[in-house]
């Protein structure tokens, strides 16, 4: 899984540092943003995009559905309309599970 969990939230990230936490295109997360209205990110002045929490999580999501689990753009945004909470509970399992694996890998690296 590419994406990585940054250690101190923001209150907002460039488009550069989302496709960087997700391994993939700044494209993609132009794309996504334009298919998947959950995703709404602040715009500043020079019109940059500025993602917040709320939309790293909502890309967590997308990500697990499209990249991880094979849904297709319809099949995710159709998941995410009939059941978002129970799709947000799943990939809390699999964001937890994923930092104890982090651990135990750095764990036995020190062994």
């Amino acid at each position: 899984m590419p994406y990585k969990e940054t250690e101190t939230v923001k209150l907002y990230y460039s488009i550069g540092e989302v496709s960087k936490m997700f391994g993939v295109n700044t494209s993609l997360i132009r794309f996504w943003e334009k298919e998947f209205d959950i995703i709404k990110p602040k715009k500043n002045k020079k019109g940059n995009r500025l993602f917040t929490q709320d939309d790293m999580d909502n890309f967590f999501i997308i990500y697990h559905l499209v990249k991880e689990r094979g849904f297709t753009l319809e099949g995710a945004k159709m998941k995410l309309k009939d059941n978002k909470s129970g799709t947000e509970s799943n990939v809390q399992v699999v964001k937890s599970l994923t930092r104890i694996k982090d651990f135990l890998l750095e764990l036995k690296k020190e062994l």
